[in-house]
């Protein structure tokens, strides 16, 4: 039996490998995090909130620099197709192997760049003024399972408008950077999932399934480095708990591990993955809430 006053090394390793995937899809990783503990049994809730918290940023700062790390490869290599969806979106071209090579960070349409900084705008507010005061009192189980049913049912009602698209990148403006800015603060609230939320909005205003899938990589990228960078000054400013060095090295280090396998994984079909519909997602995202409601119901019971 595990000492409830610590996390395993074990338990560190589970959740840092879960961590990257659940990062980059929209199945909401703060979800996952939570969640995982809490089925199984382990003490997690029962950790001392500081080290629940310094672990929690140990995970985000190795996402944090793996991608950092990934998107610094590909600059190193503009040829390769890797930069898919992060600098420009595929199109056919049978010189290239039916793929455009990619564009380099330099010749970054300004357009879009433009739409990338506003879309960064409301969930850095949102996040330095409100996250640790929504972490604290939404990150219950009953409000995480409620995060992904709305978030599901959100994509797949969104992913009813036709997979073309009725607009292009090209026609992305200030006014949908805004919006998929707000739609990211909803990442807030654990279980919603910040690419789930943009994907959403950017389905909602008539972008394509694949184009859908750029932007939320596109506007992604800054927050989720924003991110990791504000909750490691936090810690460092705080200090991590006695004795916590072992366990938020693992997690941080297998959570950098896995993101990048993951984002290898995912490159490799990616054109296929992006042009699919959501609603597997949703699916997923409704089975985990269901399991988390079904564990829920004994207590309930009890409390009656």
């Amino acid at each position: 039996m595990e000492s409830p006053g610590r996390l395993s090394l074990r338990h560190s390793l589970a959740l840092g490998l879960v961590h990257g995937p659940t990062e980059l899809l929209p199945i909401s990783s703060s979800a996952h995090t939570i969640l995982i503990p809490w089925l199984a049994g382990w003490p997690y809730a029962e950790l001392d909130p500081e080290l629940r918290k310094s672990f929690e940023v140990a995970l985000h700062a190795g996402t944090a620099v793996a991608l950092l790390a990934d998107l610094g490869s590909l600059e190193s290599h503009p040829g390769l197709t890797a930069v898919l969806d992060r600098l420009a979106p595929r199109h056919a071209d049978s010189a290239t192997n039916g793929v455009i090579p990619a564009t380099a960070l330099s010749d970054f349409p300004p357009r879009q760049a433009l739409v990338i900084a506003l879309s960064f705008i409301p969930p850095a507010i949102a996040g330095y003024t409100f996250e640790q005061i929504l972490q604290r009192r939404l990150s219950g189980p009953p409000t995480i399972a409620a995060g992904l049913l709305l978030g599901g049912a959100a994509m797949a009602l969104a992913d009813t408008r036709p997979p073309e698209g009725t607009r292009t990148l090209k026609n992305a403006g200030a006014v949908d950077g805004l919006l998929l800015g707000l739609a990211q603060t909803l990442a807030l609230i654990p279980g919603v999932s910040r690419s789930g939320a943009v994907l959403s909005a950017a389905r909602a205003r008539g972008f394509s399934r694949i184009d859908s899938h750029t932007l939320a990589r596109r506007t992604g990228l800054p927050v989720i480095l924003g991110a990791g960078a504000l909750k490691t000054c936090r810690l460092i400013q705080h200090g991590a708990p006695p004795g916590a060095a072992r366990t938020l090295a693992l997690g941080g280090t297998t959570a950098f591990l896995s993101t990048l396998t993951a984002t290898q994984l995912l490159r490799r079909g990616a054109r296929d993955q992006h042009a699919a519909p959501l609603l597997p997602y949703s699916l997923y995202r409704g089975l985990l809430a269901s399991v988390t409601i079904n564990r829920l119901r004994p207590a309930h019971n009890r409390g009656t």
